[in-house]
């Protein structure tokens, strides 16, 4: 019995050495090992074994993109404005025996290294350059801590400025500036609209006239051709006519005739005077006769009047 409680406590020892020695190593971790005090080697994901007493093995270490956010810090800017700014960095370890080596506290070390970096970059540029570059200031900030963490196993993958803050009445002045140059660009958009809207009443008018003149002239072009086409017909007419009695070759009576209707239209007339021209002088029997007939056709008017 005495042999076999002894070899119960072997096992069980045994069992409880190997049980201590497997080590599980989870997904996106690492661990550091040490034997003796002493590097050793780094655990990946998987099993691993390891000897009781004279391996220690470090908390694991996150492979995963870590997130810090750092509160805000006093800055200085060129123009001796102080304002509060708060960061966020993105990092990640990539060599977790550096990481576990190189500094003490890494957290910690990356946000003091963060500020100061920080205020040396801010105490480069104005108030303004410093609220509208925040691009530029995020990649000098993680081109400078990707280098200085480089020794300790940390890629920094980005850096942001998370909050800007200047001081109250600074705060004042600036939405009192914005207020100003919004109502300044309100006016520059009126007068503007304005602007264009005289312009276009401007050229509808000048429009309005320029087709008011072209009717005009049309208009007027039209009555002259048909003035002129009128004259021309009426001298065609007449033409035609004077051609038409001398191919007829009239004879004395008709151009007595004639002369007598001549005559009796200017008797119509509001005329006092009459003057006869001197080639039909010879027939002053009929106009003896004429002028008798028309002071019978006054006497009839001005009766009937």
């Amino acid at each position: 019995m005495i042999f076999g409680v002894v070899f119960g406590i072997l096992g069980a020892v045994i069992l409880v050495f190997l049980l201590s020695s497997i080590r599980i190593v989870r997904q996106a971790t690492a661990v550091v090992v040490e034997r003796l005090g002493k590097f050793h080697k780094t655990l990946d994901t998987g099993v691993h074994m390891v000897i009781p007493f004279f391996d220690r093995c470090s908390r694991p270490i996150s492979l995963k993109e870590i997130v810090a956010d750092f509160k805000p810090q006093p800055v200085i800017t060129k123009d001796n404005v102080t304002m509060q700014i708060d960061t966020v960095v993105y990092f990640q370890v990539t060599d977790p025996k550096l990481f576990t080596y190189g500094v003490d506290s890494p957290v910690r070390a990356i946000e003091n290294l963060t500020a100061t970096t920080l205020r040396n970059i801010v105490g480069e540029l104005e108030l303004d350059e410093t609220l509208t570059s925040r691009d530029t200031v995020n990649t000098k900030m993680r081109v400078i801590l990707d280098e200085a963490t480089d020794p300790w196993g940390i890629k920094i993958n980005r850096v942001e400025l998370k909050n800007i803050l200047p001081p109250k009445d600074i705060q004042e002045a600036m939405e009192k500036q914005m207020r100003a140059e919004r109502e300044r660009r309100e006016q520059i958009l009126r007068a503007e609209g304005e602007k264009k809207s005289s312009i276009l009443v401007a050229e509808g008018e000048k429009q309005a006239q320029i087709l008011r003149a072209e009717a005009e002239k049309e208009t007027k072009i039209l009555q002259a051709q048909a003035e002129k086409e009128a004259t021309i017909a009426r001298a065609e007419g007449e033409n035609k006519a004077i051609e038409l009695i001398n191919k007829a070759n009239p004879n004395a009576a008709y151009i007595t005739l004639q002369g007598f209707e001549a005559l009796k239209s200017l008797a119509d007339g509001n005329s006092t005077k009459i003057i006869v021209p001197s080639e039909i002088q010879n027939v002053a029997g009929l106009l003896t006769s004429m002028t008798e007939v028309v002071k019978g056709e006054k006497n009839i008017k001005n009766s009937k009047k």
